[in-house]
């Protein structure tokens, strides 16, 4: 490789730690305002990352982080296409999920906090067509590749599993809604189940870096 190529496996790592940075960073300092409770929201589910985010000096730093991060998955996910199609894998279907999801991250943080009914409507639906087409590019990232990972087996099992955990939320969510549904517990399961997919998002980037690392993809210098 020629050293002035550019490594990409940067862009992942980066895009999972400033998801765990701009969530925690405003959940903090939320806290701290006394916007919302003290409590340890993956288990507790006293407040979603919504919540957490909306208003005072945490909304501000989350859309300071979060809307540069929205331009740097749109990128990953192109990038990952192309990385598909040099590999002879189809990407059309990651690059059209991973834009959904890129543009519904930028649509809901640009909305967070803002006042209104449709401005609701754009933030509750933004963060759902986010997650879901984020899932959708993970699967079909994962289908496209269709054994060509076999030379990183430890990572294409990490991705598998990132996948079927992500899976299996969204089925606990489905059965929670029939049982629960319209309770208190409800409410706080969806918070604690949204800080459970971010960090499966977070889980899937970090072990997408890894790949990208193992067999040394890079963006040759002109």
């Amino acid at each position: 490789m020629d050293r002035q190529d550019i490594p990409l496996w940067p862009l992942p790592l980066a895009i999972a730690l400033v998801f765990l940075l701009g969530t925690h960073a405003a959940w903090a300092l939320s806290v701290h305002a006394g916007i919302v409770p003290g409590c340890v929201p993956y288990l507790e589910g006293c407040t979603s990352i919504s919540r957490a985010a909306r208003e005072g000096d945490g909304n501000h730093v989350f859309r300071l982080l979060m809307l540069p991060n929205a331009l740097a998955i749109g990128l990953h996910w192109w990038l990952a296409a192309r990385w598909l199609a040099g590999i002879g894998a189809g990407g059309r279907t990651v690059l059209g999920a991973g834009v959904v999801a890129a543009v519904a991250l930028a649509v809901y943080v640009t909305f967070l906090g803002s006042d209104g009914e449709v401005y609701r409507f754009l933030r509750r639906y933004g963060v759902v067509v986010f997650f879901g087409a984020s899932f959708l590019a993970q699967v079909a990232f994962l289908r496209a590749c269709d054994g060509r990972l076999h030379a990183t087996p430890r990572t294409r099992r990490a991705l598998q599993g990132i996948c079927a955990l992500m899976l299996l939320l969204g089925v606990v969510h489905v059965i929670a809604l029939a049982v629960v549904g319209g309770s208190a517990f409800q409410d706080r399961f969806e918070n604690a189940l949204e800080w459970w997919l971010g960090l499966g998002l977070v889980a899937w980037f970090l072990a997408h870096a890894s790949l990208w690392r193992r067999v040394g993809y890079r963006l040759r210098a002109v």
